[in-house]
């Protein structure tokens, strides 16, 4: 009784289908000499394949394949970069630029320690984004205290004062503002109200 029969597969005679592909029956397949498996054959090699060349394994469409490395997360280093700078540029903006500093340093920070994890490859970045960050900090709070000096030097102080009493005395406030000019004339030898 026969099976099925394949190509490739010897068929009811023991001779391959396509004789182009396999050696004839008897030369390979033998149990080696002594009956031992793993035994050399007679003198120590094998025979050649029919062709003289091996065939290449077919490739397979669906078979493994490598996984691309994952890119770099440089995402924070970057946004670190770019509100450190606008922090830098807005520190006049009474508030703003501290906002914008202190983000930019804790995404410093956290693109700094995911390059330490070799998950980012802007370790550089991160860093003067960090560093740019803490310079808009300072350069933000170093204006509002001297806008506060400045404001109190020319007598703002005294002008919130006097608002602050005059309530809604429309002649007091008038009154104030008038004071707070004048002040502001003598201190800096300037005319701030145009002579009728």
């Amino acid at each position: 009784m026969t099976g099925p029969q394949y190509p490739g597969q010897p068929g009811p005679d023991d001779t391959p289908r396509d004789p182009g592909q396999y050696p004839p029956p008897g030369q390979y397949g033998q149990t080696p000499q002594g009956g031992q498996y793993g035994s050399n054959p007679p003198g120590g090699q094998y025979p050649p394949p029919p062709g003289g060349q091996y065939e290449a394994a077919p490739q397979y469409a669906g078979g493994y394949q490598q996984q691309p490395p994952a890119s770099p997360k440089n995402g924070m280093g970057i946004a670190a970069l770019i509100l450190g700078i606008i922090s830098v540029l807005a520190f006049w903006t009474f508030g703003f630029g501290i906002l914008l500093g202190i983000v930019a340093v804790i995404l410093g920070i956290v693109g700094r320690n995911r390059a330490k994890r070799l998950e980012a490859t802007n370790k550089g970045v991160a860093t003067t984004g960090l560093v740019f960050g803490i310079l808009g900090i300072i350069a933000g709070a170093v204006f509002i205290a001297l806008s506060v000096w400045v404001f109190n030097e020319v007598g703002g102080r005294d002008l919130t004062d006097c608002l602050s009493n005059a309530g809604s005395d429309q002649a007091a406030i008038e009154q104030c503002q008038q004071d707070f000019t004048s002040n502001l004339e003598d201190r800096f030898s300037v005319t701030i109200t145009p002579s009728p």
